[in-house]
Order: C-alpha cells, then sequence, then structure tokens
C-alpha cells in the first residue's frame, strides 16, 4: 500500500499512523501491526498487550522479516521448551533455523528495534540444566544449523604460523576434534562430554581435567564472530573490539551470539595411559591433587571423585577400575570410612614412547600416597579417551536413562581454603545417601582464567580452587529412592552451607539481580556496563534470568 492509500485508510478507519520520518526507521511491519490492533479494539498506548495478541502480532512481525532462506517454525517447537535437565519447560513464540550469519543478524537487528517483548535465545543441543537455552514465548535460534569446520595447521600472519580451527557456533567439540585429528592436531583444553556446541560451552567455560595447565576452553580462544544484542556482526579478539571478546567468553550469551570461533591448537598425542587411584583419606587425596597441578612434569589430565564404600556400581567402589573384576570388597581398608576418594589422571604418549611409559608412569605415581592395591591402569587411544562418555550415553539411551530423565545438577566452585570444610558439612553427608551419578571433585589453577573474562570464579588470595560437580540423575522411581524434589532441596541446601565458604556456581543460574550481583562481586559492575554497551535492549538469553527485557515507545501521530 503507498503511504498516501495507506493514510487515506487510516483516516477512514481512525486508526493511529506512524509518522513518515518514523517508518523506515521501525519499518513498514509497524504499521500493519497498528491496523490488527484498530481492528480488534486495542490501544496503540497500552504498554501491555494480551497473550493471544501478543503471539499474532509477534508472528506478523517475524513473518515479515527478509530472511535468506532461513526456516521459521511457530508450530514445532518442542524440543526448545526442553533442556537436559528437565526442570523447566517454556514455551517459545517460534523456532528459527538460520542459513547464515546474516539471518541471525537480521532477526537480532529487527527484534531489538522492534516495540514488541520478544526475546532470543541462542540453543546447541539443550544441554543446559535450568532452561538457560529457553525463551518464553521468544524467539530461539537453533544453532546446531550452523556447521563449518576449517582446520589451519600452518596458521595464517595473524597467528604467526601457530595452528588453529574455526568452527562455527553449532559446530560440536567431536566434530572439531575429529577435523583437527586428520592433521595430527587437536584444541589443549576440553570438557568431559565432547557431543556440545562450541557456541555453548564458550558461553560458558568449558572445564575438565585439561584445565589446571591450559585453563578451560574459553582461555584457548584466539578469535570471535559475534552477532550481539544490537544485531551488529562483529570479529573481534584480543587485540580487536577485546571489550566484546573478552565480554562474550564466559558472558552466558548475554552480549552476543557466538557464530564462529577460532580455536588454538596443539600436536595431538596418539595414546594415552589412564590411570584410577583410590583414597580413603581426603586430606592426602587434596594433597597430591594439587601436588599434580603444580608440578614441572605433572600429568596430562587431572580429575578427581568421590564414590561411596559400597559395590553399587553407579557410585561405588566398582565403578572405578576399568574392569570390574579387578575390585573387591576385601581390598578396601578396614578403617574406610562411607565415602572413598579417586584420583584420576592420564599421561599421553607417541608409538614411540611405549618402551618407557611404564617407568614414566610409576615415577610419576610413586610420591603419591593413594593405597597401592587400589591402582588401575589401562591404555586407550588419544580419541577414544577424549570421547570416552559416548559409549555411556549410547549404553544409557538404549535403556531410557540419558537425556529422557531430569538432571537436578550442581556445579560449584570452591576456594581451596574451603575445599577441607566443604568435604566435612557437604560430602561426607550426600555420598551417604542414595546418590545417582557422578560427584566430581579437582582443582584448578586461578591463574590459568584471564581476569578480562566474563566468568565468575571464587574471589580471594586462593590461586587453587575446586570444581566440585553433583551430577545426580533423577532415575525412574525406586522403593525408597529419593523424590526430585528431595534433590533439588539437596541443592538448596548445599548452596546455603556454600555462603560462608565464597563458593561460585558454575553453569549457574540465580532467582533475583541480588543474587547475581552477588555471584558476579567484583565484575559485576563492567558486566552492567557490557550489556547496556552490547544488548541495550535486553533481548539475549532470557533464560539466564539477569536482566529484563527493555522496551521503547515509538512516537506515534493521531489521525
Amino acid at each position: 500500500m503507498a503511504d498516501t492509500q495507506f493514510r487515506q485508510h487510516a483516516a477512514t478507519t481512525g486508526i493511529m499512523v506512524v509518522t513518515r520520518s518514523l517508518a523506515p526507521v521501525v519499518g513498514w511491519w509497524t504499521c500493519v501491526i497498528l491496523i490488527l490492533l484498530s481492528q480488534i479494539n486495542v490501544a496503540c498506548s497500552s504498554s501491555h498487550l494480551t497473550p493471544s495478541v501478543i503471539a499474532a502480532t509477534d508472528r506478523m512481525f517475524l513473518e515479515s522479516l527478509a530472511l535468506q532462506g532461513m526456516q521459521l517454525s511457530f508450530d514445532n517447537t518442542t524440543a526448545a521448551t526442553k533442556d537436559w535437565g528437565k526442570l523447566r519447560h517454556l514455551e517459545p513464540a517460534a523456532v528459527v533455523y538460520p542459513r547464515g550469519v546474516e539471518d541471525i543478524a537480521t532477526i537480532v537487528q529487527a527484534v531489538a528495534r522492534s516495540e514488541s517483548d520478544l526475546t532470543i535465545a541462542a540453543r546447541g543441543l539443550g544441554h543446559s540444566t535450568n532452561g538457560q537455552a529457553q525463551a518464553h514465548n521468544g524467539v530461539v535460534i537453533q544453532m546446531t544449523a550452523m556447521r563449518g569446520i576449517r582446520v589451519m595447521p600452518l596458521g595464517d600472519g595473524a597467528s604467526k604460523g601457530a595452528p588453529f580451527v574455526e568452527a562455527m557456533g553449532g559446530d560440536l567439540w567431536v566434530d572439531v576434534l575429529k577435523a583437527s585429528l586428520e592433521f595430527g592436531l587437536a584444541p589443549k583444553s576440553w570438557t568431559d562430554y565432547l557431543h556440545l556446541t562450541i557456541g555453548g560451552t564458550l558461553s560458558n567455560a568449558g572445564v575438565s581435567g585439561q584445565s589446571f595447565r591450559h585453563g578451560p576452553e574459553i582461555s584457548n580462544v584466539l578469535q570471535l564472530e559475534v552477532v550481539t544484542g544490537k544485531g551488529e556482526t562483529v570479529d573481534c579478539s584480543p587485540t580487536q573490539h577485546p571489550e566484546l571478546f573478552f565480554a562474550t567468553l564466559g558472558g552466558l550469551g548475554q552480549f552476543g551470539i557466538i557464530t564462529k570461533a577460532r580455536i588454538a591448537l596443539e600436536k595431538a598425542p596418539q595414546r594415552v595411559r589412564w590411570v584410577r587411584a583410590l583414597y580413603t583419606d581426603f586430606a592426602a587425596f587434596r594433597r597430591d591433587q594439587e601436588f599434580l597441578i603444580s608440578a614441572i612434569s605433572p600429568f596430562d589430565y587431572v580429575e578427581g571423585f568421590v564414590v561411596a564404600n559400597n559395590a553399587n556400581p553407579i557410585n561405588g567402589w566398582s565403578s572405578v577400575p576399568f574392569e570390574a573384576s579387578d575390585i573387591s570388597e576385601a581390598m578396601i581398608p578396614g578403617h574406610a570410612g562411607p565415602i572413598l576418594y579417586c584420583l584420576e589422571v592420564t599421561k599421553a604418549y607417541s608409538a614411540a614412547d611405549l618402551h618407557t611409559i611404564d617407568e614414566v608412569v610409576e615415577s610419576m605415581l610413586a610420591p603419591l600416597n593413594f593405597h597401592r592395591e587400589l591402582l588401575f591402569k589401562t591404555d586407550t587411544s588419544y580419541f577414544k579417551f577424549l570421547d570416552r562418555l559416548h559409549e555411556t550415553e549410547v549404553q544409557l539411551s538404549s535403556r531410557g536413562l540419558w537425556d529422557q530423565i531430569p538432571h537436578p545438577w550442581l556445579n560449584l566452585f570452591v576456594p581451596a581454603s574451603s575445599i577441607e570444610r566443604f568435604d566435612m558439612l557437604v560430602l561426607k553427608k550426600i555420598m551417604t545417601q542414595d546418590f545417582s551419578g557422578p560427584l566430581l571433585v579437582y582443582p584448578l589453577n586461578k591463574s590459568k582464567w584471564d581476569k578480562r573474562l566474563s566468568v565468575a570464579v571464587p574471589e580471594g588470595p586462593d590461586e587453587i580452587f575446586y570444581i566440585v560437580a553433583f551430577l545426580r540423575n533423577k532415575l525412574p522411581e525406586l522403593d525408597g529412592g529419593p523424590t526430585l524434589s528431595t534433590m533439588l532441596e539437596d541443592n538448596d541446601n548445599i548452596l546455603r552451607v556454600c555462603e560462608p565458604l565464597r563458593c561460585k556456581q558454575y553453569l549457574p543460574r540465580h532467582q533475583d539481580r541480588i543474587q547475581w550481583k552477588r555471584h558476579f562481586g567484583s565484575k559485576w559492575d563492567l558486566f552492567v556496563q557490557n550489556k547496556q554497551m552490547f544488548d541495550p535492549r535486553a533481548i539475549l538469553s532470557p533464560g539466564q534470568n539477569i536482566f529484563s527485557r527493555r522496551r521503547r515507545l515509538v512516537q506515534v501521530d493521531s489521525v
């Protein structure tokens, strides 16, 4: 409809119209919405629309966007209402499958400029646990539609010959590993589970047993391509737009959507010697772990976990050896308490090192204080070790015990000076219950985490802090087993214990602004400033529950 014709129609119907000077800014879709509002007797000046009107107007708005082949679904949104935790189910208004970064920029820019209450969440494979990648009545961008991996074994001019891999935000880490290994290379730092998206882990941190040496995954990123909350596509690095680069890494998706990442590579080993050893004393377990992450020639991977002093294959000592028959109750020391601690380490080697690996590992184990009769070893390929959880995933999925059940997980960063008290108040108590799932406990070096990153780690003088991961699974109902509500109450009780211990949540979700301010501590003011700079309308990642969508009233003239 031409401008004059539109105004004539407006005059005869008595509706309000956008002024000619504003039309290029807000787009003619606004005019169409105003017509719809007038026809159903909704005042244009109203600050709140009824749910049915919001759905209708938002659908018209989204359908009007000029997209480059992007698929837009309003009906098939069930998957976007769920995540790994199975604790929250929020229905989006639409799910989009972008064909390229231009589509993401288009929809973000349009939503940021609109008068609607729409928000946007980027979703990978949905491995968040508390609805962080959901967008109630908003738009979920399905990032797995964005794939493409390029390995540069010789680097380029900017990286001065250092090898790297470029991957899209929707690529999986396991695919990055496969592509890199074709050149004898691999990223330096990992998560324990590789079937996660690049954008998802880099928006948090990405932590595993290599992090004590190389830092988290976000400490090994050379460059990012980010679509900000303004809809601007920006290439950023430590030297190019560094404010956006460091804000985005560990920024919980609050400042931009990661559409591409350049990740540092190193020479990949061929095989690993994989070792597990049991302790009955937490103090000895702690001393050895901290010794290993500070040693001159440490193992390549250092983790630890807690098991109950029973034969339960899920969380007892029978789950520790690589062959269950390698352990028996008679091997457990009589003085052992209700829980045991398992050190898990690896040493990488090549075929040329095969004749020396036994001697090397034995010398590295010699100073440690585990129970010598409770030492278990195996050898495997580097790829199989890194992808070790996939086999478990396949087995449990076939029994309906993987992504089909709730996972009330809780991940914490605990200062080293508080970890023994944490053991007394939490670990020794919770593991006496029916704890179904892994309970990880291992140390990290704070100096490997760049202070400019958004991610919050424990503040204070401690160089070492621990990640403690309560990875509980709500199994199908068992007689006497804990209910889901009981597990969630346990998490709340643990968090109350943590308050005076200066702990931080990893993969956090807090209830209000006060809790978020406490979480980020000295980084909070900068976090807010970055939000105002890169996502001033607060449209990104509403599921994190940090900021609320900011509305802007558009000036209109009545006829």
